[in-house]
């Protein structure tokens, strides 16, 4: 690749032209398999000798055109498009824990995967051990010799405070322990790899498609986690694979390159559990991914603005945004988002929870709905919704109260969304 500029990566990595017809757009190739040029050329694919197009639930081009600007963008060396972020999650977990293994996870997480951690992995034998991040330390004193991975999210949802990669990476690393970045609020604004994470996650679902047309998910490798360094830590990677005659991944793989993570990923659990995205989503993610860099600087300027509004609105008891958080918080975002803060923000309403819904049935301009990183601005009460499956208990650690309602600003003029926002506070207030 000739630029290290998001700006160009996102046009230009992974693809050139159609060498068939020229065409410049990424073709979409609504196919399910592929013809194979001998019986000599189908072994070899399926055995891992070289890499190409088996069958579409396994790889595709127009997938392929997606996993490799997004692993281009973060620094990484390979990707796996796969069915959502949910997915993505859950795969990237599962690629190294099995029965009896536990992983770390910070407790400021989205909703869903704390769910998934809490409840589905749990009751697949996966431990995961919740640990509070603003002491990163905890992340060690919760490892034992069963731990396979750290987890966490560069910029949790809801929570906003920005977790401390490079200090639970070099925790982990000593270990044999990767750090798994979900980095679904910042992309472009963070580079997890470039702090020491090994893997990063993301729901191309939110900023990266923008549009909001489209479910997929993202696991990207980065190519420099020595997986064979501590192989009694690793053993998914290190041991022979009965699902694919005995292999040792990262012995199986050495001749393709440091890719033996997210190969083993694509040829067993995406093989095996299916959660295979859709080439017409990664079609349409592509024509969101091009125009990312552009689109986060204009969120971030937009909440930056919304933020500050907000901080000043005698209905609002706290506004949660990085550029206003204090002391070590603060010199995480600082240190780890780069060009903006990011288009998410909460803010909690001093009249509790029928304020907040009252804000939500106000609001003209913004759309109600379970989504973030629209171009367009959205708004939810997560206690009722997104986090209405969590308890008490478990909806404070990841940040929500009954008032708290969050935003994910869109790149709409400034000044239409803060009208929006000031009818809308007023009536909560009318209550």
């Amino acid at each position: 690749m000739f630029s290290r500029n998001p700006e160009t990566i996102v046009l230009h990595a992974g693809y050139r032209a159609d060498p068939a017809t020229g065409a410049v757009a990424v073709p979409l190739y609504q196919t399910t398999s592929y013809q194979f040029d001998s019986a000599a050329h189908a072994s070899n694919l399926f055995g891992l000798k070289e890499l190409g197009n088996i069958y579409t639930r396994l790889m595709n081009p127009t997938n392929d055109v997606l996993e490799k600007r997004v692993a281009a963008l973060d620094g990484g060396v390979a990707a796996l498009a796969v069915a959502s972020g949910q997915a993505a999650s859950a795969l990237a977990v599962q690629n190294l824990a099995q029965v009896g293994d536990n992983i770390v996870s910070s407790t400021d997480l989205y909703g869903g995967t704390w769910n998934l951690f809490a409840n589905t992995l749990r009751r697949q034998g996966i431990e995961v051990r919740f640990v509070d991040p603003a002491d990163p330390e905890n992340f060690r004193r919760a490892t034992d010799d069963r731990t396979r991975a750290y987890y966490a999210e560069t910029l949790p949802n809801p929570k906003l405070a920005v977790f401390p990669i490079r200090e639970v990476a070099d925790i982990g690393r000593p270990f044999g322990i990767p750090l798994i970045i979900d980095n679904t609020a910042a992309p472009v604004l963070a580079r997890p790899f470039d702090h020491g994470a090994a893997v990063i996650v993301y729901s191309t679902t939110k900023y990266i498609g923008g549009h909001g047309t489209s479910i997929g998910g993202l696991i990207v490798d980065s190519g420099t986690f020595d997986w064979a360094a501590a192989p009694e830590r690793q053993p998914a990677l290190n041991t022979p694979d009965p699902s694919y005659h005995g292999a040792v991944w990262v012995e199986a793989v050495q001749p393709l390159g440091p890719i033996a993570y997210i190969i083993k990923a694509r040829v067993t659990l995406l093989r095996d559990v299916g959660p295979a995205q859709s080439p017409f989503n990664a079609f349409q993610t592509i024509q969101g991914l091009e125009t990312l860099p552009l689109r986060m600087r204009e969120h971030s300027r937009n909440a930056e603005a919304v933020a500050r509004h907000l901080s000043k609105h005698p209905a609002v008891a706290k506004v949660i945004y990085p550029s206003l958080q204090a002391g070590e918080t603060r010199r995480r975002a600082d240190a780890y988002l780069k060009g903006g803060y990011g288009g998410l923000l909460g803010f909690e309403l001093k009249a509790g929870r029928d304020a907040g819904r009252a804000f939500i049935d106000a609001l003209k301009l913004f759309y109600h709905v379970a989504n973030i990183g629209d171009a367009r601005s959205l708004a939810i009460h997560p206690a009722t919704t997104t986090h209405s499956q969590l308890t008490p208990a478990e909806q404070a650690a990841t940040g929500v109260t009954d008032g708290y309602v969050r935003l994910s600003v869109g790149i709409e003029h400034i000044d239409d969304i803060l009208v929006d926002l000031d009818q809308a506070l007023a009536a909560a207030v009318a209550i």
